[in-house]
């Protein structure tokens, strides 16, 4: 007997003759004949739909637009920690949209704002942070970032992890291409990533 046959239960109007000890059906049923299960009730469909989301929620956009102004006034008076904690803030407000806004939206402002804020560190001299914003820069808009490719390259130079900063400008190389004025800037700090490799290598070698 199958599996299906095994969970099957039907249930029949079944006598007991107390005399004979016989059992018979009750109106005439015939076994292996199942009663048919009563119609399931249509589903009652709601009154109205709820209207679609907005695409964008724009007192966001503008309180992200001020936020960032403001880290780029606290940058241009050297006051780097706190244009850092601006770019924070803008960060947070902008990782928060909801799923429905456009995503190439929020991904535009996040590569700006971890730019950005990456330099805020790099003027700090704080290295680890300002790498790790510039890759997430990359991530969010690999193409048309050169400052973020070389910010992070920089940062990776300045810690003395050149074959890292080597294979990461190399990338934002093969993103942004070698012809025009970002490609240049590439390729002049790939220049110094070199130089400063070399460098390492005679340091190690005379010691």
């Amino acid at each position: 007997m199958s599996q299906i046959d095994d969970d099957l239960y039907n249930q029949y109007p079944l006598h007991l003759n107390p005399t004979s000890k016989s059992i018979t059906l009750n109106n005439n049923h015939r076994i292996g004949a199942p009663e048919r299960p009563a119609p399931l009730a249509p589903h009652p469909r709601p009154a109205q739909h709820p209207p679609p989301p907005l695409p964008m929620n724009p007192k966001r956009s503008a309180q992200i637009s001020k936020l960032r102004d403001s880290a780029n006034a606290a940058f241009r008076k050297s006051a780097f920690a706190e244009a850092a904690r601006l770019y924070t803030y803008a960060i947070d407000m902008a990782l928060g949209r909801p799923g429905w806004e456009p995503v190439t939206l929020a991904r535009d402002e996040l590569a700006g704002l971890y730019s950005n804020r990456a330099q805020a560190w790099m003027s700090q001299r704080l290295w680890v942070e300002g790498v790790v914003d510039a890759r997430c820069s990359v991530e969010c808009k690999p193409g048309g970032n050169v400052k973020a490719w070389w910010r992070g390259g920089k940062c990776l130079a300045e810690m003395g992890r050149w074959d890292e900063a080597r294979e990461f400008v190399e990338r934002g190389l093969e993103v942004e291409g070698r012809a025009g004025d970002g490609g240049k800037e590439l390729l002049g700090l790939l220049g110094e990533v070199e130089e400063g490799s070399k460098r390492a290598q005679r340091a190690v070698k005379g010691n």
